[in-house]
């Protein structure tokens, strides 16, 4: 007798049966204490014979082997996601993606504050009427961005700051649903392993808190007090501001590296990952450049966070020339840590590197400066190495990334933040993170 496995549905259940010479299947199917059998179809009066047979008796043997194979089967299933999952995630990834583009470019035509309320729901339904337009123009009338700013401001040009608010919010609403309506779906159909739906699930509540920190932003910026303080620029907190970005960088990490860990491991299940790629990432020579890859990651992500408060204080528009800062390579002491941001109870002049412009850029300068050096190590490290041809790719698009990012940014600063190059060259800040994201999965070791 021989103990295999019996395939009865469609569906993943384990089944055990035995197989005569003859060529007949007692079957043991999931859910069921029963013992069927099935025969060829050239045979089918033999099904009859054997109920009768001696073979029946085989029946606690075939129970035994049954209790024994299927929870071993039923385990697999559970740990397994399937790769639809993964699909879903790179959709949301690249959602994220395009609402990091379109915040960016809400806040260089400094629309971010022309919704002055947040809405869930109602807020989904834009003016129509020149009544609805009139009342929604001059809620924005009451708060300091209009009245110190924008005094001549006519309602043609404030429905165009409105509209871009408006969909950067909208996108923000669909990327919650995105998550949400598809999310439970699957978690309820079981196409989820139990750590899969954990990190789902952390992920989804990322992108609620991160709808809090949109409107926790906003409220800085429409604070009526700004008013009462001379020389007061009504714009969102820096600090708030970076933290909206910060968290938008970590939804698209999670989301893409989740995605793909899913699809791989689609792959090694159904026996369709390279072997010769396994092996090849096998080597002991490749440690060293995992832990640099890491870095090289965690470097171009507090980068893009140096950016963030470069935005925030507007810090693009002064000494825009490159690589001298005012002549200098380095601005002088005065300049870098003023005695003008540093506070009462304030023990040193530390706040200038969050709160001088002067400061804020020079850092960033610095940092991405040490970035754009730090791929270019990391490339020529990766020609002596025996990478896959996947993750060699993975490195050469990093730096050309790298190169294209370095001139966004210069020519951001020399052509004084145009609005074109400012958003480019945010995308581009998300777009290095996403191939230096590729490195560290292309190179992660895999099961044999």
């Amino acid at each position: 007798m021989n103990i295999a496995k019996c395939g009865a549905t469609r569906r993943l259940l384990a089944t055990a049966f035995l197989k005569s010479p003859a060529g007949y299947s007692l079957c043991v199917p999931r859910h069921s204490s029963r013992l069927s059998i099935r025969s060829p179809p050239i045979l089918p009066r033999v099904a009859t014979t054997l109920r009768a047979s001696p073979l029946a008796s085989a029946r606690p043997l075939l129970a035994r082997a049954y209790s024994a194979v299927t929870p071993t089967l039923g385990a697999d299933a559970a740990a397994t996601t399937r790769p639809i999952v993964g699909y879903w995630l790179y959709f949301n990834a690249a959602m994220t993606f395009m609402i990091v583009v379109v915040g960016g470019l809400t806040r260089l035509t400094e629309s971010g504050l022309s919704i002055t309320e947040w809405n869930v729901i109602s807020g989904m339904k834009p003016p129509r009427s020149q009544q609805e337009w009139e009342e929604e123009f001059d809620k924005y009338k009451q708060f300091p961005e209009y009245k110190i700013l924008n005094r001549h401001m006519t309602l043609h040009e404030f429905k165009s700051i409105f509209y871009w608010e408006w969909v950067h919010r909208m996108i923000g609403r669909l990327i919650g649903v995105s998550f949400i309506v598809p999310g439970l779906y699957f978690a309820a159909r079981g196409y989820m392993s139990p750590a899969t739906k954990n990190v789902v699930f952390g992920i989804t509540a990322l992108v609620g808190f991160q709808g809090f920190m949109g409107w926790y932003m906003v409220k800085s910026g429409l604070a009526k007090a700004l008013l009462e303080q001379p020389g007061a620029v009504p714009r969102v907190s820096q600090y708030r501001l970076t933290a909206h970005l910060a968290t938008a960088f970590a939804i698209y990490t999670a989301t893409v590296m989740v995605g793909a860990r899913i699809l791989r491991d689609a792959k090694i299940a159904a026996g369709s990952y390279p072997k010769a790629v396994a092996e090849a990432l096998r080597n002991p020579a490749l440690a060293s450049f995992r832990r640099y890859a890491h870095y090289l990651t965690m470097l171009i992500f507090f980068t893009a966070m140096s950016g963030g408060l470069v935005a925030g204080l507007d810090a693009g528009l002064i000494y825009n020339e490159f690589p001298l800062m005012g002549g200098r390579i380095v601005p002088s002491s005065e300049e870098l840590w003023s005695d003008h941001y540093v506070k009462e109870g304030d023990r040193t002049k530390l706040r200038n590197a969050l709160e001088n412009p002067v400061l804020v850029q020079f850092d960033h300068r610095v940092m991405a400066e040490f970035t754009f050096l730090a791929v270019t190590a990391l490339w020529l490290y990766a020609r002596r190495l025996p990478l896959p041809p996947n993750a060699r790719v993975a490195v050469n698009t990093t730096m050309g990334v790298a190169l294209v990012q370095v001139t966004l940014g210069i020519s951001t600063l020399l052509y004084m933040v145009p609005i074109e190059l400012a958003s480019a060259h945010q995308a581009g800040a998300l777009g290095l993170l996403t191939s230096s994201l590729w490195i560290m999965h292309a190179i992660k070791r895999v099961p044999l």
